[in-house]
């Protein structure tokens, strides 16, 4: 790759990245919900459920992808279910007014989770790759060190945008102490969580 091909792919990332989706409110969801430490758990589980995607289209396994169509709707209605179940934890949480850092707390593994099947909910993340790889390199004479530094983009800048919505999130929720103040923020985040798992669903 050159480094142009780098920076401009770079640039396409950072726009898929951005733009609000599933991923998105669920991460700011965990970040108002619980802070910045539990939604990097689910952005990582994003991060990684991207890689997969970018792998399965460098190697050409699209047409895997399509074979398992049905499985990615069965993916699809598990991921949006757990979502909605997350929402409605956040939203049914008890608030402890001499805490701050989180008002309900899971396991790092659950936050992974829930990250994970959100990428993996929405296969259209690998035709984002199979649209785009080909502007920037030729999928055909890719080195290994071209794939590892493409993942590395991907890493960088998907991982660096969730991360950042993830960290404002958090910010925001430390602003508001009460208890009445963090109630409010718990309906935002669970409704949010719930909009996350309402979406995956209407599309499977």
């Amino acid at each position: 790759m050159t480094l142009y091909s780098m920076l401009a792919f770079a640039g396409a990332m950072f726009l898929l990245a951005i733009t609000p989706g599933p991923g998105v409110f669920a991460t700011i969801s965990r970040g108002l919900a619980s802070g910045f430490n539990n939604a990097a758990f689910v952005v990582l589980g994003i991060v990684l459920g991207d890689i997969i995607f970018l792998l399965l289209a460098i190697f050409g396994l699209s047409a895997i992808a399509s074979v398992l169509g049905d499985f990615f709707i069965i993916v699809k209605y598990l991921g949006g279910a757990y979502l909605l179940y997350l929402g409605y934890k956040i939203l049914t949480s008890k608030i402890d007014e001499t805490k701050v850092d989180g008002v309900y707390e899971l396991s790092w593994k659950k936050n992974f989770l829930a990250g994970l099947l959100i990428t993996l909910a929405n296969p259209k993340v690998i035709l984002f790759y199979l649209g785009f790889l080909p502007t920037f390199v030729n999928l055909q004479t890719l080195t290994v060190i071209d794939i590892i530094i493409i993942s590395t983009i991907v890493t960088i800048v998907l991982g660096g945008v969730m991360l950042g919505y993830a960290y404002s999130a958090s910010g925001a929720k430390k602003l508001f102490k009460s208890k009445s103040a963090k109630r409010k923020m718990n309906v935002v985040a669970g409704t949010t969580m719930l909009s996350a798992g309402g979406v995956l669903i209407a599309k499977a």
